[in-house]
């Protein structure tokens, strides 16, 4: 008897004991939720505060969205790829680029399938990204009332050309619109031209080719022309990230357009990618060399280099006057190389 009293006190004590960590955890639950709830209200409030302010990403926003990149950068906060270095990726081609980016990772960086004002010339710079969207009154209004009040001046498609500067390439997703899709005119492409001394990529149209091709220097890499004004679009955002084809772009990327197409490389790797390239030309130059001199065979050239050609290749650069990098460079990146 004395046994199952005990054994109902205990049932009740359990019980109770269960009723009021329910209570105790319920409290708790609830006053998370609340936090959380406050929380994303203020964060909400804070991503509607810096969209209403800005047309363009504040300058950490940009070095946040690049911050692998650790060189110089532009007061706006948009990496600065060197002009020396933009220079030399001219000679980089399409498919080392290509291959380069998908060992790293980066299997979405091309765009090919273009209409180029000057195809057989190559353009390399620095991405300013726009995106432009089907209007919407109500967006389209808030757009041009924060440009505005942000000192902006003109129709909202010369807003990118004016953040353009020296070595710049207007990149802009105008999503493929051909009529009424057209971006730019001559008139604004000589401005364009005069900021940047490069061209521009759009996914999207222009018109007035005729004028634009007679803007020496100037060239472009679009999908089409159309000779009706632009209408019916808004641009939503400058230096966002955006889709042109089949590829994310920055702002901020190294751009490599040729007759085959376009290349955007984050600019954490235009260094490396570039390096790497010219250690691959001159490579391919000696193994040329040494076969028309039969000094070596190809099966020798084509498969693992022995000891005694690479002592070969070494001295072989020894003797080169006009190395594409300097020799510190090559030394130090012949230090991680797999032969």
């Amino acid at each position: 008897m004395p046994f199952i009293k005990f054994h109902h006190l205990l049932i009740r004590f359990l019980s109770a004991t269960s009723d009021l960590l329910s209570h105790i955890l319920y409290c708790r639950i609830k006053k998370l939720m609340n936090k959380i709830a406050c929380l994303t209200v203020v964060l909400i409030s804070c991503f509607t505060n810096t969209f209403s302010q800005h047309v363009q990403l504040t300058k950490q926003q940009l070095i946040n969205l690049t911050s692998e990149w650790k060189g110089e950068r532009f007061p706006d906060g948009r990496p600065k790829v060197s002009d020396r270095i933009l220079q030399r990726l001219k000679n980089v081609s399409l498919e080392e680029a290509w291959g380069f980016l998908r060992n790293k990772g980066y299997q979405n960086q091309y765009e090919g399938d273009w209409m180029i004002l000057n195809p057989d010339s190559i353009m390399t710079g620095r991405a300013v990204t726009a995106q432009y969207m089907p209007l919407r009154p109500d967006v389209d209004k808030m757009i041009k009332d924060t440009g505005r009040a942000d000192g902006r001046i003109g129709n909202t498609n010369s807003w990118p050309i004016d953040v353009l500067k020296d070595g710049d390439i207007y990149v802009a997703d105008s999503y493929g619109k051909m009529a009424d899709g057209t971006l730019i005119g001559d008139n604004l492409g000589n401005s364009i031209y005069a900021k940047s001394k490069r061209g521009v990529i759009f996914y999207g149209s222009v018109r007035d080719m005729e004028g634009l091709a007679e803007i020496k220097g100037f060239n472009a890499w679009v999908k089409g022309q159309d000779p009706s004004y632009i209408q019916q679009m808004m641009l939503t955002g400058i230096n966002v990230p955006i889709r042109i084809g089949r590829a994310t772009v920055l702002p901020g990327d190294a751009v490599l357009a040729k007759k085959a197409g376009t290349i955007f490389i984050p600019a954490k790797w235009v260094d490396s990618l570039v390096l790497s390239s010219e250690f691959i030309q001159l490579r391919d130059h000696f193994g040329h060399q040494r076969l028309r001199e039969q000094k070596y065979t190809p099966g020798q050239i084509d498969s693992q280099w022995t000891d005694e050609i690479k002592k070969d290749f070494l001295k072989w650069l020894d003797e080169q006057k006009n190395l594409p990098m300097s020799r510190k460079e090559l030394d130090e990146y012949m230090k991680d190389r797999s032969w």
